[in-house]
This record gives structure tokens, sequence and C-alpha cells, in this order.
């Protein structure tokens, strides 16, 4: 759900998705109007903060997982919509020893689309 890296810092992280009209949700949501999913922008937020901790917080990320805990706050204030460029920003609140708290945002020309509060866990790979 990435499909760039525009930025990295070491707690933040901005990046790309490009939403084109051939992407399979859109068959089904809605037929003839068509929206992206809020699961999916949760879920792009999602992996922006994982690529994010994998780069910049885990050591040996190869042997890691990062799975989502929790989302809190999320909000949807525009509809994202085929030819949209969705940019996101993910800001890291707090890491407690694997556990991590992360703000997100993503925005369509500087509007908001979808904001969250959410929590993830840096696991071990052999432990899923």
């Amino acid at each position: 759900m990435v499909d760039r890296v525009l930025e990295m810092e070491e707690d933040r992280i901005l990046t790309l998705k490009n939403v084109t009209a051939n992407e399979e949700f859109f068959n089904g949501h809605f037929p003839g109007a068509p929206i992206m999913p809020g699961v999916l922008q949760v879920e792009a937020l999602a992996q922006s903060g994982c690529i994010l901790l994998l780069k910049k917080k885990v050591e040996e990320p190869e042997k890691k997982l990062v799975v989502f805990t929790g989302i809190k706050q999320a909000k949807f204030r525009r509809s994202v919509v085929p030819g949209d460029q969705l940019i996101m920003e993910i800001k890291l609140a707090s890491i407690r020893r694997q556990f991590v708290m992360m703000e997100g945002r993503a925005t369509v020309n500087g509007e908001t689309a979808c904001e969250l509060e959410a929590s993830a866990a840096i696991t071990d790979r052999s432990a899923t």
C-alpha cells in the first residue's frame, strides 16, 4: 500500500500511495462511485509506520515483525478516489521495549483524508 518513501527521519516518515482506478477494491467499493475504503487508508498508514520502525528502530529487521495492536481516534475527513495521491505521515510518539505508539495522518492535496493514533508491537518472526 506504499509506493514510495519520500522522507525518513529517526522518528518520522513521509510516504506516497498513488491511488489508481485499476485497484481491485474499487470493483466493489463502490460500483460507479469508487472510494478507497477507510480500512485500506489505515493499513497504508500502518505499513508506513512499519517501514520506519524496521529501517530506524529495529536491529536485525529480517528477524522481526511489526504487528498492529490497536487503533484510536481514527477519523476520515474526505474521500480518496482514483487519481489521488495519498501522502502519509507517521510520527513515533513513544517506544517502550517492543511496544510502539504512533500518530498518523494521510492527506490528498494538503487536505486531511484520514488521521489516527495506532499502537504496534515488535515481535520475533519465529514467534508467529
